[in-house]
């Protein structure tokens, strides 16, 4: 009989042969699938960990950008205020509550910008105004000074830090540059806190973020305005431990986080590392972050593996061989009755390579559906929406993280089994009445979906607004809502701020009365916030009473019984805001028995809570209170708290604008009365045709105005041809010699304020009146009308409101001839010696003080002083009479000055003791001029009056003036010594001092 192929192959297999063989197969398809297994967890572990990464960098961004803010908040305070005393900066920083709010930051400060004249006077401000041991250190003299004046919290860490200059240090001073230049907050490079001590472990890196402060009014749309109009900076110092503390959540801890300042990576330039002891990397990451001006490189690297995918990978792994070794039994037992069950046999392989194909096929299912959950639960994670994703009948089907924090959703609500308890819990948060049609209601099957794109907005009792947009999505074979949520309280805000601003300002424009302008800003609050009521209180007379300003929704009675109350009589929250100057908070007025009457007032109004923040004007003074009242007991939330105290702010600008355009209302009638009886001289002028003269020189290009005028002195002589005197007062008139009817006035020219001589001054009038400047001072020389030149100080105005037409100026002038005189005599009686005309001993050590800065300023360059003493002079004074004496005196100092250079400086000490200080000159050339001196002196005899001929000698000193010594005094000193050492060596010579 003939065997088929087939036959003959099985019968070349034995079962053995056949069992193993199929092993082998099924263990090889095993690895396989295991590899792919294991690449399929490694995809996924790598997913996930770059989900990390972006949502570290987007929490770090989110954290620079809030204190970012938090500066522009504190720079707000200093714009709003022409000075912000240190208790205003505490108080305002105070309730920020920087520790608990803000992590990372160690306190936020204030930096002065000094020169160094403004020194001594700022350092002794500073003391007087309660920081006794305030100094300015590191040493030394330098060209400008940022000074940190103040430094809250007021720990002892951050004491360290008062009185630092950071421009001593040149990686902050770079920082202080860039944000003085730019106008916008500056990181410094990497560096260590003044707040860390040597002996303090571990010490951390830190950084500073700087944000410059500029001069009120003051133009900054250029680089050159902005560092003129700089006034200093408010910064922030920060450790890099304690800003990543907590950052990113649990699943972000578990990575390695390492930030290096610049874009190297190095130790030096290590800024943060949270496992320093890490050594072993399965997945890195680096980035770039850039924030201030300065680039961060973040390598971010992970160690775990993917536990879930190994572990699933071991079990297919195991399965596999499980059923590689049932199928080899199976492939065993079957080739043993292979003859028997022949077609059992070939059905048993059929089934076989199904089971295969379905096997690979239900693990690419499984596989590609977990990268899909994963990419979506990323996605959903990442985005700043809440997103709720519920089935027609109402069950939730997903949440995302940023819904379950907007929400305030606690760990232990199950809404993935109870929607109804998650509605609920949402809707007790919105503001009555409840919309929970708005809300994610229920649709009733028959009814169908909603419209697609539905927009509802939803107001919550903490004062959040959030937008709610619904739209319908297919998921798979079953349809779906989905609810979007998205915060817009600062939007709504903002937008309401700036109507009740717009409103409050059209107010004061026309004069509105102030109880009118309050109505606005309590109304503008309550608008949006309905179930506030506001009212305004105010400090007048003597400042010991309240009366309410502004109080519509108030019952009339209650606010009867608040008007015209004591301060000591009152003990509501407004009253106890506006004695301790901070925010009161009365979450409870009925279980609140410190409130005495006041309490029994408001529980018969039907209020039951009360929050009161003072009124402040810009002077730092209470004007009143805010106060915002609810119907039931409530506790404010930071979202409130921004609130109340942006009204107050308006508030007080509100009242201080009113007040303000009363009194110029009222000072408009004495301003005539005092113009015309001033005592000063004042000119009022039209300086028209000039704004438009110098509107051409803009066109024709000219940017340094000054120089060209200067230059063109036919031009500015035109510029001056363009003023018009409009007005003069009885005091201008008497200055120039003009009539006191004023029949002169057509007379009167620029000339009677600045002269040919002063034109100068007058061009650099100009510059600043083109810089933008309202107002100018300088001294000048005028004529007057008969002729006669004199000198005058003057001031020049421009009224507000004028400043692009210059038709009203006014110009105030004083006569300074005589002043000037008398100064100039005095100084020269200060500083000049009688006797020898020479500069006595007080200027002289002032001269030696100004050279020895210099020379600390220049250490290469050498510097002697050289101090001369009469050898015997006493003698003289009793032979031939102190008349001689002088004679001597007056004949020596006439020798020195005709010997000395340019640069040298001469002084009588006293009696008959002289010293020279000799600049740009060393000990040896200083000896060779000292020794001629000596010579001189001694070979030509002194002639007295009475023609008698005396020969004199000297003896010198000589000394270096060295830049290490605390004052240039110390060398006069040795040079001192040096003069009594060559006395005692028998005089008539010259010594050096010994260093």
């Amino acid at each position: 009989m003939k065997t088929r192929p087939g036959q003959r192959l099985q019968s070349v297999l034995s079962p053995h042969i056949l069992s193993s063989l199929v092993l082998a197969i099924c263990v090889a398809a095993t690895a396989v699938l295991w590899q792919g297994a294991r690449a399929d967890a490694e995809r996924d572990a790598r997913s996930e960990f770059e989900m990390q990464v972006r949502v570290l960098l987007n929490n770090l961004d989110q954290r620079m950008r809030i204190y970012a803010q938090v500066l522009y908040g504190v720079q707000g305070l200093f714009t709003s205020s022409e000075q912000v005393s240190r208790d205003e900066f505490h108080t305002y920083l105070a309730g920020q509550q920087l520790q608990q709010h803000f992590p990372g930051i160690q306190g936020i400060g204030y930096m002065a910008l000094l020169v160094p004249e403004q020194l001594d006077a700022y350092v002794e401000r500073v003391r007087r105004n309660g920081v006794a041991g305030y100094r300015v250190h590191p040493a030394g003299l330098r060209d400008w000074y940022a000074a940190i004046t103040y430094l809250e919290p007021a720990t002892v860490a951050n004491a360290r830090a008062i009185g630092f200059d950071s421009a001593s240090e040149p990686v902050r001073r770079a920082a202080l540059e860039q944000a003085r230049d730019t106008g916008l907050p500056a990181l410094t490079a990497r560096i260590r806190l003044i707040q860390e001590l040597e002996q303090e472990a571990p010490v951390q890196a830190g950084f500073l973020m700087a944000l410059p402060l500029y001069r009120h009014g003051a133009p900054v749309a250029t680089v050159a305005q902005r560092r003129a109009a700089l006034t200093g900076w408010v910064y922030a110092p920060f450790r890099m431990d304690d800003l990543m503390a907590g950052l990113g959540g649990p699943s972000v801890s578990r990575l390695d986080v390492e930030i290096y300042d610049g874009s190297s990576i190095s130790a030096a330039t290590r800024m943060y590392d949270s496992l320093p002891d890490s050594l072993q990397r399965s997945r890195v990451s680096q980035r770039q972050f850039a924030i201030g001006g300065r680039v961060w490189t973040l390598q971010i690297s992970s160690a775990d593996s993917n536990v879930a995918g190994e572990r699933k990978a071991t079990l297919l792994g195991l399965a596999g061989l499980l059923f590689s070794a049932l199928l080899a039994g199976l492939t065993f037992q079957l080739a043993q009755s292979r003859v028997r069950a022949r077609t059992a046999q070939n059905y048993a392989e059929a089934l076989t390579g199904d089971l295969r194909e379905r096997e690979t096929l239900l693990l690419d299912l499984a596989s590609e559906e977990q990268r899909s959950q994963a990419t979506i639960r990323s996605i959903l994670d990442a985005t700043m929406d809440g997103i709720l994703v519920e089935d027609p009948q109402g069950e939730v089907l997903n949440v995302n993280r940023r819904l379950r924090e907007m929400w305030h959703l606690p760990e232990h609500l199950d809404w993935q089994s109870d929607g109804a308890a998650l509605r609920a819990h949402m809707a007790q948060q919105l503001r009555p009445p409840v919309q929970a049609a708005l809300l994610v209601s229920v649709p009733d099957c028959t009814a169908g979906w909603p419209a697609e794109g539905e927009l509802s907005v939803l107001y919550l009792r903490d004062g959040r607004v959030v937008e709610q947009h619904t739209r319908q999505l297919q998921l798979g074979s079953t349809a779906a809502r989905l609810h979007s949520f998205h915060d817009i309280t600062e939007r709504t805000r903002a937008i309401q701020r700036e109507q009740t601003r717009r409103q409050v300002l059209e107010l004061l424009a026309t004069g509105a009365p102030l109880q009118s302008i309050l109505e606005s800003v309590v109304r503008g609050v309550e608008a949006g916030n309905e179930d506030m009521l506001c009212s305004v209180l105010l400090r007048e007379g003597d400042g010991n009473h309240l009366l309410v300003g502004a109080a519509p929704s108030l019952p009339v009675f209650f606010n009867a019984a608040v008007h015209g109350q004591a301060l000591s009589d009152m003990p509501g929250p407004c009253s106890q805001a506006v004695q301790l100057g901070r925010r009161v908070i009365v979450a409870d007025i009925a279980n609140t028995p410190a409130l005495g009457e006041y309490r029994q007032q408001a529980m018969q109004a039907g209020l039951g809570s009360c929050w009161a923040d003072p009124i402040f004007g810009a002077s730092g003074n209470v004007l009143g209170a805010f106060a915002i009242y609810h119907r039931s007991a409530r506790l404010p939330s930071m979202a409130h708290i921004t609130l109340i105290e942006q009204a107050a702010q308006l508030a007080g600008i509100a009242i201080e604008q009113a007040r303000a355009a009363q009194a110029l209302r009222a000072g408009e009638a004495r301003f005539r009365s005092l113009y015309d009886h001033a005592p000063v001289a004042l000119w009022e002028q039209d300086w028209s045709g000039v704004r438009q003269a110098l509107h051409e020189l803009d066109l024709a290009g000219i940017d340094d105005l000054a120089g060209y005028l200067q230059a063109h002195p036919a031009q500015l002589e035109y510029l001056a041809a363009q003023v018009h005197i409009v007005d003069v007062n009885a005091a201008g008139l008497a200055q120039v010699g003009a009539r006191a009817d004023r029949q002169d006035l057509a007379q009167l020219t620029l000339a009677q304020i600045f002269d040919s001589s002063a034109m100068p001054n007058f061009a650099l009038a100009l510059a600043a009146l083109v810089q933008g400047q309202s107002i100018f001072s300088c001294e000048a020389s005028f004529r007057r009308l008969d002729g006669v030149a004199r000198h005058n100080e003057l001031t020049l105005l421009v009224m507000p409101g004028h400043g692009h037409s210059l038709d009203f100026l006014i110009v105030s002038t004083v006569d300074t001839t005589e002043r000037r005189r008398m100064h100039d005599e005095l100084h020269q009686l200060a500083t000049t010696d009688a006797l020898t005309g020479l500069p006595n001993r007080r200027e002289f050590m002032h001269q030696l003080e100004l050279e020895h800065s210099r020379l600390q300023r220049a250490p290469e360059s050498p510097a002697s002083v050289l101090l001369l003493d009469v050898d015997h002079f006493k003698r003289i004074n009793d032979e031939y009479g102190h008349a001689a004496g002088d004679r001597v005196l007056q004949q020596l100092a006439e020798r020195m000055n005709a010997g000395r250079r340019k640069i040298d400086m001469l002084g009588r000490i006293g009696g008959e003791e002289f010293a020279m200080l000799l600049p740009a000159t060393a000990l040896p050339a200083a000896e060779l001029m000292a020794e001629r001196l000596r010579a001189r002196v001694a070979e030509r005899p002194m002639q007295l009056e009475d023609g008698v001929e005396i020969t004199v000698t000297v003896s010198i000193g000589l000394a270096r003036l060295d830049a290490a010594e605390a004052q240039g005094a110390h060398a006069l000193s040795r040079a001192d010594q040096a003069l009594y050492a060559a006395k005692r060596a028998g005089r008539n010579r010259v010594l050096l001092a010994q260093d």
